[in-house]
């Protein structure tokens, strides 16, 4: 029997896994984290069931996921959950860390990954500090959650008569036909997180001629720019000449708010440098598996040997 090596990414948007046996690679997708479980026995569900239905033997599973508290983070307990008599190593690391060295590798400097949430990490030659990622409630700005969060506000604000008219409010009006209602059908519904974040893609498509939708990419950015600079300077790169800044995920690829990003980062970092990204997060927890042992981001990850 071959050998293999599987790469879990927990993202709230969705669980992607890579399985790799040599030379062959398969990737899969299952339903994604719910934050507000725990989150091991998740990762646990998708791991056993893909270990189940292949004839590859698994010996080694990295896993970088959101939602992942201090409690949490213990490769031994998810190695317990998982339960396979083939498992020899298992590393565990939040997202943000997996999605660093998917974007950067091994250098230093920043990397800003906002997607549903936001969580940006520094890496210098011996800190690491991580900003944002304190979820939808207390934190995650500039995220897609933000984005829609603000673009719903925006929308009831312009159906009230308290604020300007925008655009948006037809596009929230083909979800809820009765705003009036549209906060009780949304409160009930158990994937209202990804719901709002869902709004951010027409925040995107209309900031080009809507003033509300275009206001709100600009602020986006600019919370993005000022956790990307603020990581800088926690890691002592905050006065470095250039300094590569990596930033991924679903936000970035509406145009308004990474130009707003670029621009705001400037301001605050002459030396920062938004670099194009070849890898993603699925790169990054395959990573884990061979990062050098001084690395920095070592202090964050949970490893467990048999």
């Amino acid at each position: 029997m071959t050998v293999g090596l599987l790469a879990v990414d927990g993202g709230q948007s969705g669980i992607k896994v890579r399985l790799e046996n040599g030379s062959e690679r398969t990737e899969m997708k299952f339903p994604g984290v719910q934050t507000d479980e725990a989150v091991l026995p998740q990762l646990a569900r998708v791991t056993k069931r893909i270990i189940s239905e292949t004839p590859t033997q698994i010996d080694t599973v990295t896993v970088g996921t959101t939602g992942l508290v201090k409690e949490e983070l213990d490769a031994g307990r998810l190695a317990e959950l998982i339960d396979s008599a083939d498992l020899r190593q298992l590393a565990l690391a939040h997202d943000s860390v997996t999605s660093y060295l998917g974007a950067l590798g091994n250098d230093h400097g920043a990397v800003v990954a906002a997607g549903t949430g936001v969580v940006t990490l520094g890496v210098g030659p011996h800190q690491v500090a991580r900003i944002d990622g304190w979820g939808h409630i207390m934190g995650d700005a500039g995220s897609g959650y933000w984005i829609g969060q603000q673009a719903l506000m925006a929308v009831m604000r312009d159906y009230d008569g308290r604020g300007e008219r925008t655009a948006l409010t037809a596009v929230v009006k083909e979800r809820w036909p009765d705003l009036s209602e549209a906060y009780i059908d949304l409160q009930a519904l158990p994937d209202r997180i990804s719901t709002v974040a869902s709004f951010a893609a027409s925040v995107a498509e209309l900031a080009d001629t809507d003033q509300i939708a275009a206001q709100i990419c600009a602020r986006a950015g600019k919370e993005l720019a000022d956790s990307a600079a603020t990581a800088l300077l926690r890691v002592g790169l905050g006065s470095s000449n250039s300094v590569p800044v990596a930033a991924i995920g679903g936000v970035f690829e509406g145009q308004h708010v990474r130009a707003s990003f670029i621009h705001e980062l400037h301001s605050l970092h002459s030396g920062a440098q938004v670099q194009a990204v070849t890898g993603n997060g699925l790169d990054g927890v395959q990573l884990l598996a061979h990062l050098p042992t001084d690395h920095p981001l070592q202090g964050l990850i949970s490893r467990y040997h048999r």
